[in-house]
């Protein structure tokens, strides 16, 4: 069986499963039921001046059945007393010497830094992780993605606490940014000893039309929140790795966005990230999901043939590349399988109006059976006719065919269509 433990810069936990600064670590009571679950690590929620969260806070977006596709929030860091949090932490490191505990903090001047990672050091904690991603309310007060988005300021910053801190320090980017490189490689220049992404992506997630208030309303208001969840999964896959296949990132990364099964902890993991986190998902469904994750990403690597965790990391990023790298000789063209298509012609509408009208119905003609040009009957008179066309016939007029000179290999047939492997994509 794979060896699941991580080391994460000094941070050891015995798998990559770590819950993210949120909901789900709001307490000590929490975070020890999760470590019994099989958590191997959790980021507790924010640290800083407790403040009065508001109500509602979430709103979500469903999506082909699926509930909670993406989640928005409006709520803040914790409204715990400090010294409360700080008892319960020391409290779950006593219990689980073994799990990781990391604290994530936020705060303003280089004074209240330097007490609060004095603090926090106190408690046995792991680690730090500075929250310099969060998209509302603590960035109007100057924090959160108010640094992050400001190199210059977070390199200042990171460098106060990792003055400070004698526990690994990792800090925490926000996606609401041009380029993920430049506050990355300026986390690193300032001393962080590891990055953590992606928090949470500035949003608005809907409108009620009624009363003409964004959603979550807060009695007849509302504001933007931070949007997550499966939805931002892409995003965060990207910013991973584009910090991954930077030379000038010389720390672990820890993955974030959208994880919610152990296939999407294995991509985060060959595109670069040493640790995943994972918030949303326990919101939707609890905590022991981390049991399937645990078994599903095991049995992967026995089958990859790889004996640990730590032989994934990274094994996709030299495959991710600029565009202009790509091989443009290589094509590939669209086939379907005509004993598996049910006739629905989804993926000819789709390449008729969506593609590059490639693929054809034998409305009108029978081409498909007598070569390029049509014999002169329509297609009633001529599948009426037996000589023609034999009763094993008539399923395949219902089923397109693709003109493979036309083919540009794009994909979107193979996509729309609701039959699994019904359409593959060869190569030519």
């Amino acid at each position: 069986m794979a060896d699941l433990k991580t080391n994460f810069n000094g941070i050891e936990s015995p798998n990559p499963f770590w819950l993210a600064s949120g909901p789900p670590t709001n307490c000590g009571e929490q975070i020890m039921r999760a470590f019994d679950a099989g958590w191997g690590g959790a980021v507790w929620k924010t640290l800083g001046d407790p403040i009065v969260n508001v109500s509602s806070r979430l709103a979500a977006i469903d999506y082909a059945g699926k509930s909670m596709s993406g989640l928005n929030n409006i709520e803040l860091i914790t409204d715990r007393p400090l010294l409360t949090n700080l008892k319960e932490i020391a409290a779950v490191k006593k219990k689980y010497p073994n799990h990781a505990v990391i604290v994530s903090l936020m705060v303003e001047s280089r004074e209240e830094w330097q007490e609060i990672i004095r603090r926090t050091e106190d408690t046995g904690a792991d680690g730090i992780e500075l929250n310099f991603g969060c998209p509302h309310g603590m960035c109007e007060r100057g924090m959160g993605s108010s640094v992050g988005q400001e190199p210059k300021l977070l390199e200042e910053i990171t460098a106060w606490t990792a003055e400070f801190s004698t526990i690994p320090l990792l800090v925490k980017l926000t996606p609401n940014i041009t380029d993920i490189l430049d506050p990355g490689v300026a986390a690193v220049k300032g001393g962080a000893q590891g990055l953590s992404l992606i928090n949470t992506i500035k949003s608005i997630i809907g409108v009620d039309l009624d009363s003409f208030v964004p959603l979550p309303s807060v009695r007849d208001k509302s504001t933007n929140g931070g949007y997550c969840g499966p939805a931002v999964k892409p995003i965060a896959l990207h910013m991973v790795a584009a910090l991954a296949r930077d030379s000038r990132i010389t720390v672990p990364i820890s993955g974030i966005g959208g994880i919610e099964t152990w296939r999407d902890a294995a991509e985060f993991i060959a595109l670069g990230a040493a640790s995943v986190q994972v918030c949303t998902a326990v919101m939707h469904y609890g905590y022991r999901i981390v049991e399937d994750m645990i078994d599903g990403l095991s049995n992967y690597l026995d089958e990859a043939g790889l004996s640990s965790v730590s032989g994934l990391i990274g094994k996709a990023v030299p495959n991710f590349m600029d565009w202009g790298s790509l091989d443009l000789s290589f094509k590939t063209v669209s086939k379907i399988d005509a004993d598996k298509c049910i006739g629905c012609q989804l993926c000819y509408i789709a390449c008729l109006d969506g593609a590059h009208q490639c693929i054809h119905t034998h409305k009108g003609d029978c081409r498909a059976f007598h070569g390029k040009s049509d014999h002169g009957a329509g297609v009633r008179d001529c599948i009426a006719d037996p000589v023609r066309h034999p009763e094993k016939d008539l399923k395949l007029l219902q089923v397109p065919f693709v003109d493979e000179e036309e083919c540009v290999g794009c994909n979107l047939c193979q996509l729309v269509c609701p039959v699994p492997g019904c359409i593959e994509m060869v190569e030519r």
